[in-house]
């Protein structure tokens, strides 16, 4: 059985989420994708973050209706205390493929702008090794930016590349220890960020998230 993991700060989750889940269940036909919400994120740990139930609780309203989609705890704070070690999302991987069959395959969902950053993430080598990945392709984007974002170790030699600068990032890349999906026609330009902006503003969201979502947003007055 193939199963996609989705974690991210979701802060909010956005159609972009949605559009990549999507893409990637029906190329890959993933039978499950759990969404993970992340306590604290390795990389945002000085950076203000809108509590874990908030963020889960808009989780699972974009996910509410789609049988595949499953919102997850899995990284869900200890009850009545304060967590102040972040998540990583190679322990995260490890307690997710404890739990499947030998047999199963799992792929690990990111965007583009977090994969520029994987060779920064904790035990990127292992996680390779662990899973494998499915990003959104970028226009202007080439096969070669995708591999020269691999850790140090895993990353083919320069001249291995060169030839992978004229080839748009699309299909798949195959090394050793590494296995990248590139999924076509799915990258938004839709950010969390820009998102927050539009709420503190009482801009309308209906172009941004989910409509349960906004609802949300608007009844919680997150983001003012």
């Amino acid at each position: 059985m193939n199963i996609g993991l989705f974690g991210g700060t979701f802060d909010p989750i956005h159609l972009g989420h949605m559009a990549l889940a999507r893409a990637a269940a029906e190329r890959f036909g993933l039978r499950q994708i759990l969404f993970v919400p992340v306590s604290v994120p390795p990389h945002k740990q000085k950076q203000p973050i809108t509590p874990f139930a908030h963020r889960y609780a808009m989780v699972a309203l974009a996910t509410a209706g789609h049988k595949t989609f499953i919102p997850s705890t899995i990284e869900a704070p200890p009850e009545d205390e304060l967590q102040t070690t972040p998540n990583y999302t190679i322990d995260t991987v490890r307690g997710v493929k404890r739990k499947l069959k030998r047999a199963d395959r799992l792929f690990f969902l990111i965007g583009i702008d977090a994969f520029q950053e994987i060779a920064k993430w904790h035990d990127a080598e292992q996680l390779f090794r662990e899973c494998e990945f499915i990003v959104p392709s970028r226009p202007g984007y080439s096969l070669a930016d995708v591999a020269n974002c691999l850790p140090e170790d895993l990353r083919p030699a320069r001249s291995v590349t060169r030839p992978f600068q004229r080839q748009p990032a699309r299909g798949d890349l195959i090394l050793a220890g590494v296995n990248v999906h590139l999924l076509e026609r799915v990258h938004s330009d839709v950010s969390a960020t820009n998102i927050r902006s539009a709420a503190r503003t009482g801009r309308p969201l209906g172009r941004y998230v989910d409509r349960g979502v906004a609802e949300y947003i608007k009844k919680t007055g997150l983001y003012k």
